[in-house]
């Protein structure tokens, strides 16, 4: 991270993502959960140290997009001893509800700071005519309740895959709806 900070004070054409499993989770969840699969990914996740340190570079602008790193697998790819199974956490589902939750909510973030790390950081990153809401622009939208309490279950979710390590997790602000070019698709 602060090679990143360097380069861009340098001037150097440089972005940095973050994932809200590193920013909410440690090593340890690895041990707490008898290394569960649910809690392996690449990178893995570090020490408390290094938590506060991506926490850090969000906040001093360092980082310049939250990133699901959706990446489901089928449950029996999963259900096997950690070290055989695939690296990857489903993160679609999952990303707006704790970054509301873990880091608006307790003020880490502003809702503003978070809109453009989820949505005009990346458009911007990538070079997309995206993440807007002016006039002319594809309505791929997602629209949440900031107040709507959600109970992470993973027998629930839309997507096959069912790997994560927030199952149980209670958050407060949650999507309810999601368009894709003005139609609606999910919700």
């Amino acid at each position: 991270l602060e090679m990143v900070r360097r380069a861009k004070v340098e001037g150097l054409n440089v972005t940095c993502e973050v994932t809200p499993h590193h920013l909410l989770l440690t090593d340890r969840a690895v041990a707490d959960t008898g290394f569960s699969t649910n809690t392996k990914m690449k990178p893995p996740l570090r020490a408390e140290l290094d938590r506060r340190a991506l926490l850090k570079g969000l906040v001093d602008g360092t980082v310049d997009v939250i990133a699901s790193d959706h990446a489901p697998h089928h449950p029996d790819e999963k259900d096997v001893e950690f070290s055989c199974a695939p690296f990857g956490i489903l993160g679609l589902e999952t990303t707006l509800s704790l970054c509301l939750d873990r880091l608006v909510r307790p003020g880490t973030l502003t809702l503003m700071r978070l809109i453009e790390l989820l949505s005009t950081g990346p458009a911007r990153v990538l070079n997309l005519p995206a993440g807007t809401l002016a006039p002319g622009s594809v309505a791929d939208i997602t629209l949440f309740d900031p107040e709507k309490v959600l109970v992470v279950d993973r027998s629930r979710f839309e997507s096959l895959s069912r790997n994560t390590p927030f199952d149980g997790w209670k958050l407060r602000g949650a999507p309810v709806a999601t368009f894709l070019a003005g139609r609606r698709v999910v919700l």
